[in-house]
């Protein structure tokens, strides 16, 4: 297209005008080039004449062909132009489609990335929030548990100073003899009622005993006496080869022999303390060793009237003594208990002969309660009577008295 003012014109159109005006200016110049080589020749005038007379008709020809030619070219203009516009129309519409296509799209995206913002947003709350709950409780187990480290380390420095002063205790003879005494104490304490023993005892030969259980003859008063042999447990459990541990295992036997010995001759008085006495041993190792590896100790010290115990034995032998002594304080309160009984038995003769005559007091106040009830249902049966009774029958010549209400007026 060739843009020509406010007109277009198609380039082949354009072409074809161009070529035929080349056409007409060549024709013009072979006319004066012929007319100048005639000169005066009538006839050649007569001749171009007649030719210009055609070049004219054939110029209006040309001119009505080239205005044909313009309408042509002006319908075509139009049409591309109504082309144009309708295209332009249609690319608008179409556009304007497309823009709202694409407005709804952009707005169910972000209807939907809000909602699923919304939704990341409630999750990361929710994961945050469950995350704090747990890093919190977390927390807080991490805070008891080190409580109780803190708690488990004091009672293991606790236990540590009471381990060191327990071997200060146990490498002292002497408090080692009192750390068993204080162990007796406790368990006779909790086993046997106050009254039932004495610790400390001194008996007749100037001895002093440990604890004195205080039980009915037979057996009589026995003694229990707190040994430990500690060096030579000590020494047969730091033995290593097998000569070491039977040469500490003979020296353990020994001691013990000799505690045997010793309260044997000490603490069993003919006529005083039972025939036999007992060695506490506060130790269950040493007790389960000896029992265990030196069961020929344990039996001399059965020949010797001695009872080895342990402190869970001495429980167990403590409570037996306290059934004797329980059995033997009722033995003697037999008496009392016969006259309680007796008493006893009165006093259930007394409720019987109150029971007797609570029952026939209830039982004539049956029969008083009896009475006022049959007496009361034929009061209400009379009453029932009275209220049915109709005056409007009774006859005017009744010879009954009638008893006025109230008295008449004058």
């Amino acid at each position: 297209m060739i843009q020509i003012g406010d007109q277009s014109f198609d380039q082949t159109t354009v072409i074809i005008a161009a070529i035929l005006a080349a056409i007409i200016i060549l024709f013009m110049v072979l006319l004066i080039m012929v007319v100048r080589r005639a000169g005066q020749s009538a006839e050649a005038v007569n001749y171009v004449a007649g030719q210009v007379g055609r070049l004219a008709q054939d110029v209006q020809v040309l001119g009505q062909g080239q205005n044909q030619l313009a309408g042509n070219i002006q319908t075509v203009s139009d049409a591309q132009a109504n082309a144009q516009v309708r295209v332009i129309q249609t690319m608008e519409t179409r556009l304007a489609e497309v823009q709202a296509q694409m407005a709804d799209r952009l707005a169910d995206n972000a209807v939907k990335s809000a909602r699923s913002l919304s939704d990341l947003q409630e999750r990361m709350k929710e994961t945050l929030t469950g995350s704090s709950e747990k890093t919190t409780k977390s927390l807080t187990e991490l805070q008891e548990r080190l409580a109780t480290i803190d708690k488990a380390q004091t009672n293991i420095e606790k236990l540590s100073g009471d381990v060191l002063s327990l071997q200060d205790i146990l490498s002292n003879k002497q408090r080692r003899g009192m750390f068993g005494e204080i162990q007796l104490t406790d368990i006779v304490g909790k086993a046997l009622p106050s009254d039932s023993f004495a610790l400390q005892a001194t008996l007749s030969n100037g001895k002093r005993a440990d604890c004195l259980v205080h039980l009915p003859n037979p057996p009589g008063p026995i003694v229990i006496d707190a040994k430990f042999p500690f060096e030579a447990y000590e020494a047969l459990a730091a033995a290593e080869t097998p000569d070491a541990q039977k040469a500490a295992l003979r020296n353990l036997g020994s001691a013990v022999r000799v505690h045997i010995k010793a309260i044997s001759e000490k603490y069993i008085i003919e006529g005083e303390t039972a025939d036999g006495a007992i060695m506490f041993l506060p130790s269950e190792a040493v007790y389960a060793e000896l029992h265990a590896r030196l069961p020929e100790v344990v039996r001399e010290g059965f020949a010797a009237r001695v009872w080895i115990v342990s402190p869970t034995t001495c429980m167990a032998t403590l409570n037996t003594m306290r059934a004797i002594l329980k059995d033997a304080r009722m033995r003697e309160q037999t008496g009392e208990i016969r006259k309680a009984l007796r008493m006893l038995h009165r006093d259930v003769e007394i409720i019987g002969e109150k029971a007797g005559k609570l029952e026939t007091h209830l039982r004539q106040a049956g029969e008083d309660v009896s009475g006022v009830l049959t007496a009361a249902t034929r009061a209400g049966k009379r009453a029932d009577r009275l209220d049915n009774f109709d005056f409007e029958e009774l006859s005017p010549t009744s010879d009954d008295k009638v008893v006025p209400l109230a008295q008449p007026k004058p």
